[in-house]
């Protein structure tokens, strides 16, 4: 089933940096960049937005299960050189989950007139699935690309994909994106 993308979509490219993509699942990572490079680059070529996201730290706040702590190696935030640097790129550093919670992506997002977002990155069942659930309450239209995501835990990826993710995003293959990718 194709989606077709509004004039005034962007990419939001969640957390494909060198710190979280050697992570399990590395396999599946490899992929993932891929598919979101190439969207990346098939993105700018028509004019259209990317914004890259990148995590560099944690909420604060208590969990049953949180991060370890310590200090993050030093490059834990550089973006993977796949996804390429264009200067007219959004750039945002986040420190939640979601690309949307206290950074400034709705205000540029806005700025530029966008209207939808094109969702990939790791992880489906936490970056990418709070800023589809973010998107969509602020109201933009979402899709996430079902080959550009990928999880730690495969039970919740496909939990995201298939329950969560389509009540409020369309879910697609990068080569169902009516944006000419060839």
């Amino acid at each position: 089933m194709t989606a077709v993308l509004d004039p005034t979509v962007a990419l939001v490219v969640i957390d494909l940096q060198k710190g979280i993509v050697g992570l399990p699942p590395a396999d599946d990572a490899a992929g993932v960049v891929k598919n979101a490079s190439r969207l990346a680059h098939a993105f700018r070529a028509r004019g259209r937005t990317v914004a890259l996201v990148s995590v560099v730290g944690v909420a604060p706040g208590r969990a049953d299960v949180s991060h370890t702590g310590g200090e993050l190696p030093a490059n834990f935030a550089d973006l993977v050189a796949e996804l390429g640097n264009h200067p007219d790129d959004i750039v945002v550093q986040k420190r939640s989950w979601g690309a949307f919670s206290s950074t400034d992506l709705d205000e540029q997002l806005r700025s530029r007139g966008i209207t939808q977002i094109v969702l990939c990155g790791i992880a489906t069942s936490m970056g990418v699935e709070s800023t589809a659930r973010f998107a969509h309450e602020y109201g933009y239209n979402v899709v996430v690309v079902r080959d550009a995501v990928a999880d730690p835990d495969p039970a919740a990826h496909t939990h995201s994909l298939e329950t969560i993710l389509p009540r409020i995003a369309q879910v697609r293959r990068a080569d169902e994106l009516h944006l000419e990718l060839q």
